[in-house]
């Protein structure tokens, strides 16, 4: 079984007494194009993340994916958690693949969001601020709902953030 080792970012902006997270929209799946016309596909967010290339360490990874997937740059808060799942890859070989993703709390530093490159656009179809408290339900995956939540309960007891 394969292991993968990614990292990513909850980056929160305070605005006017709302705390706003940064996420972003996969691009829509090509499998909508066989459904009827007037189907649209729901949209996924989900938070920036990406591997940890070698050498790098997490917390480097995950500032680099924030910046590559959302336009933004952020400073580090704290580590949230580690979310570890297993998948099938549902391209090439289909392995089986192990991974383990490291959640970092970050904090909106400069930027504007969704000013990406082109060649990004493979992986991201937009970048935007949500509520953060709209987060675990606005969010696609288990695992990330969960990092939005812990950094919602960080974020009440640090008011120094």
């Amino acid at each position: 079984m394969l292991r993968e080792i990614s990292a990513g970012g909850v980056v929160v902006r305070r605005n006017d007494e709302v705390w706003w997270m940064a996420a972003i929209e996969l691009p829509a799946a090509q499998e909508a194009a066989g459904k009827a016309a007037k189907a649209k596909p729901k949209a996924v967010l989900c938070l920036p993340k990406g591997l940890v290339d070698p050498g790098e360490k997490a917390l480097d990874a995950a500032l680099r994916e924030v910046r590559e997937e959302t336009g933004i740059t952020a400073v580090p808060i704290t580590k949230l958690a580690d979310i570890k799942y297993m998948y099938v890859r549902s391209w090439g070989d289909g392995e089986r693949v192990f991974k383990i993703v490291s959640f970092y709390l970050l904090k909106y530093s400069s930027g504007q969001i969704d000013d990406i490159s082109d060649d990004m656009r493979i992986e991201v179809a937009c970048a935007k601020w949500i509520k953060l408290e709209e987060a675990p339900k606005l969010l696609a995956y288990r695992g990330e709902k969960q990092m939005a939540t812990k950094a919602l309960e960080y974020l009440a007891t640090h008011s120094e953030v």
